[in-house]
């Protein structure tokens, strides 16, 4: 998607860019677990750990070895299993889909707003009427789910058990609450073009229960209670790795000034960009980390082909929905909003590195006649 044409090109993310930017502190840390000989579940993650709950404002946190695993785990933690009902969202990629069928689980998709792309509470109140034991909560693009604190207490005034999927929201707010403490359990990823990113896979759970806390432990290794010791089973092994786990922190300490200007490129757009027929986001204060800056248009081809022409980077999240793949048993289900977004919407780069000059192309090609 980043075509090369005669002069300027703008990336839709340079992973390069941000290693450079923090090569130092990166090259310390690295050399601070080398020294050290401990590589597995050592003081680096358990540092990390500690840094990212108080960060979140959460109790506890678990490192996994990628975002999908923690969705996973979460869900054999809070007891889903095979032919358990778990509602999630459509539109956001196929992850907690992937998820619910791994652990033999059925999904039941919910309908998303146009204007933020997430779920409602109307949603999750037509999933629970509809059996759903499980709901998935997937805080998508960066943007906090509106209703996330009434899901919270709908979840609870009716046993359902609510999991936040954060992979995309590190440190987006509502109500000055951050993101991945309304559920039982809230699941990370730190994929490296997250907003806390590694330079590798890497997840986190993060929760509240202490009961839960001790399965979260167990599961990611083997179901071990102690080594070798089986006392819960489903566990596997899904370890943060410990010099991840050090890189992540030396990217915990810039995440908020890095999630402040990703939303300033974001102002930028909603600004600069002209064209009345771009449906941009739109968000109240600290519910926005604008992980990714996706838009939505009926022109959306013809856009894309103006961005190639000009060099410059663009992506489709997402170009089709979960119901609609071809493992899917729910192609007849209509997820109107869902479905139109799959055929309108597409993502111009937004990362923290960006340089002025480079927004200013991505505008001017959009803004082409």
């Amino acid at each position: 998607m980043n075509k090369s044409v005669p002069g300027f090109q703008v990336s839709f993310y340079d992973s390069s860019r941000k290693i450079a930017k923090y090569r130092s502190e990166i090259n310390e840390a690295v050399e601070r677990v080398f020294n050290s000989g401990n590589l597995v579940l050592g003081s680096e993650v358990a540092s990390f750990e500690k840094e990212f709950a108080n960060f979140l404002g959460a109790k506890y946190c678990v490192g996994t070895a990628n975002g999908t695993d923690s969705l996973e785990i979460a869900l054999i933690a809070v007891g889903a299993g095979l032919g358990s009902k778990v509602a999630t969202c459509a539109n956001a990629g196929g992850y907690s889909s992937t998820a619910i069928s791994c652990i033999g689980a059925t999904p039941m998709f919910m309908d998303v707003e146009l204007e933020s792309r997430n779920i409602t509470i109307e949603s999750v109140k037509y999933a629970i009427k509809q059996g759903a034991q499980y709901v998935i909560a997937t805080h998508l693009y960066g943007m906090a789910i509106r209703d996330i604190d009434q899901i919270s207490i709908l979840c609870k005034d009716n046993n359902v058990i609510l999991i936040e999927d954060c992979a995309q929201a590190h440190g987006a707010e509502i109500s000055g609450k951050k993101v991945g403490t309304f559920g039982s359990i809230s699941t990370f990823s730190f994929y490296p073009t997250k907003n806390l990113g590694g330079l590798g896979d890497g997840g986190a759970l993060i929760t509240d229960d202490d009961e839960l806390f001790v399965k979260l432990l167990k599961l990611r290794t083997y179901g071990w209670g102690e080594k070798y010791r089986v006392e819960i089973a489903r566990g596997r092994n899904s370890r943060l790795d410990e010099v991840q786990a050090a890189i992540l922190r030396v990217f915990l300490r810039h995440l908020t000034l890095d999630n402040e200007k990703r939303l300033q490129i974001a102002q930028f757009y909603n600004e600069q960009i002209q064209s009345v027929e771009i449906l941009k986001p739109q968000w109240k204060e600290g519910q926005f980390v604008a992980h990714i800056y996706a838009v939505a248009s009926s022109s959306r081809n013809s856009i894309l082909e103006k961005l190639s022409h000009a060099g410059v980077g663009y992506a489709i999240h997402y170009p089709i929905t979960d119901h609609h793949q071809i493992i899917s048993n729910n192609k007849d289900l209509s997820l109107m909003n869902s479905e139109l977004l799959s055929n309108s919407i597409f993502s111009l780069p937004c990362y923290p590195e960006l340089t002025h000059e480079e927004m200013c192309v991505v505008v001017e090609a959009i803004n082409s006649k």
